[in-house]
């Protein structure tokens, strides 16, 4: 999977998420986007330190492997633009391409 896809459909699923009492990480598990945990790791490091998330440890234990622990994961304002932004760009490159298939 694509990386930014893969950090838009973990935020896409933590958005749809609010409405519920309840969250299942899994759903935004590596298993689930079918990345390595290292990979999944580090999506978490990112949108945790761009501040899209919150409600998640990261840290580094004495091998230098990464720790993650996202029991309280959930969407900031600021992962909420970026979801925002990301669809207007998506229909505004459909539209675009749109465009250029028509013309000769």
């Amino acid at each position: 999977m694509d990386n930014f896809k893969a950090i838009y459909k973990i935020l896409r699923t933590l958005e749809a998420a609010m409405d519920c009492p309840e969250f299942d990480v899994k759903q935004i598990g590596r298993e689930e986007l079918g990345v390595s945990q290292e990979r999944w790791n580090r999506y978490m490091e990112m949108i945790v330190d761009v501040g899209l998330v919150k409600g998640v440890s990261v840290r580094q234990d004495i091998t230098g492997d990464i720790r993650i622990n996202n029991d309280g994961v959930r969407i900031t304002l600021k992962g909420l633009e970026y979801l925002t932004e990301n669809s207007i760009m998506q229909r505004l490159y459909k539209a675009a391409k749109g465009i250029r298939d028509v013309l000769p």
